[in-house]
């Protein structure tokens, strides 16, 4: 018997064959929903499990955790990438460092942003910068609408462009993720991003995670088979579209393969205080270990 299963996940090399029909689940019906960009998926995942299948960002599943919503993450990580290259700033107002940055207004669209947690981090350990500490301006809350950002923030409506105030001198700095502008007037603030994310991953053996995938706890117990299945058939795909070699592998699968990711985020968030707590890679993984053992 096969079971149907509303999936959402995002274009990749290991999930187009399963949406095309060249790959299959065995025993499962992937029924894919039309959501673009896939971060709109993450806020009805994580509220009320509106997928049976889910790509959802780190962070994301983290506060997830925090308020027991009923979603188990798998070790399959969609999407990474180097974040040192996210914060940049206006060449046409002066030169911006990261010794520069607390005396800023810096600005990025969700205090909760798995890329803008990712940069602060990386300030905070690897430049000393703590930037919790600045004066930060946010667009929209998390996808969970019961954490609450911290009340020094300005918040400000999604109508205004983070862009245009940068250019106009309303902000001085900006984190952008997938939407990271292609613009000559801009810099980094790291000023060799290609060169430090080289050093950073050296040091801590990974590539900073955006997208991992989720199910729903409900059919991991009712179905952990097909969720098996899921991740066997996602993994095949994955293998058959390595990393070049000597390249850093972007999107690691396994438990193995994604606990550095993993545990770098979980400390990055809770020394940022999104999360009460930092959790250890048991805990996190308790439900998949139950499945794909």
């Amino acid at each position: 018997m096969t079971i149907t299963l509303k999936t959402a996940l995002a274009d990749y090399p290991w999930t187009k064959p399963l949406k095309s029909g060249a790959a299959s689940v065995p025993g499962v019906t992937l029924q894919f929903e039309d959501v673009k960009p896939v971060n709109r998926a993450f806020a009805p995942m994580a509220r009320e499990q509106k997928f049976d299948v889910s790509e959802m960002a780190i962070v994301t599943y983290l506060l997830a955790r925090v308020y027991n919503k009923p979603i188990v993450l798998l070790p399959c990580v969609m999407m990474g990438r180097f974040q040192h290259n996210t914060m940049v700033y206006s060449k046409e107002r002066g030169k911006i460092t990261p010794k520069d940055m607390l005396s800023k207004r810096l600005a990025v669209r969700s205090w909760t942003q798995t890329t803008g947690v990712w940069i602060r981090g990386i300030f905070q350990n690897d430049y000393g910068i703590d930037l919790n500490k600045a004066s930060w301006t946010v667009q929209e809350g998390a996808h969970l609408t019961e954490y609450k950002d911290p009340p020094e923030l300005k918040r400000i409506s999604m109508e205004h462009d983070l862009m245009k105030m940068l250019l106009a001198g309303e902000v001085d700095a900006v984190i952008y993720g997938a939407d990271l502008p292609d613009d000559p007037r801009l810099a980094t603030v790291i000023e060799h991003p290609k060169e430090d994310a080289m050093k950073w991953y050296a040091k801590y053996k990974c590539v900073p995670i955006n997208h991992m995938v989720c199910v729903t706890e409900k059919l991991a117990k009712e179905n952990p088979a097909a969720v098996k299945a899921v991740y066997d058939t996602l993994k095949k795909l994955k293998d058959a579209n390595p990393a070049k070699p000597g390249d850093p592998d972007t999107a690691p699968f396994g438990f193995d393969a994604v606990r550095p990711g993993v545990e770098l985020a979980a400390q990055y968030a809770y020394e940022q205080r999104i999360i009460p707590r930092k959790f250890s890679f048991d805990e996190i993984f308790e439900g998949a270990r139950k499945i794909l053992g």
